[in-house]
């Protein structure tokens, strides 16, 4: 089991979601995948509903000595090397129980 002391989030076109899941469930390193659906306005230009695009926000829980090669995976899957396609980021997570 992973000690996922790690969250890598991406905030990224629908699309991506199921894409995520399909190639990263078993991927070395990857404790759990968490993806929920929402609606942006400022994300990225493919906007569905007038002012408002469908997204998909992917949480990837992992260790710190995956959380790099992750990251790097979890970017080029989300193709986030193009404008306005979306943003990611990690964030450490406090594991310390008393």
């Amino acid at each position: 089991m992973v000690n996922s002391s790690y969250e890598i989030i991406a905030m990224v076109h629908k699309d991506y979601g199921q894409k995520v899941l399909e190639k990263m469930h078993d991927y070395d390193g990857v404790e759990n995948i968490i993806v929920s659906y929402g609606r942006s306005s400022d994300l990225f230009d493919d906007k569905q509903f007038g002012e408002f695009g469908e997204s998909a926000y992917v949480t990837i829980l992992t260790d710190g000595t995956n959380k790099d090669l992750i990251f790097n995976k979890l970017f080029e899957i989300c193709d986030l090397h193009h404008k306005h396609t979306g943003i990611i980021f990690s964030l450490s997570r406090n594991n310390n129980q008393s």
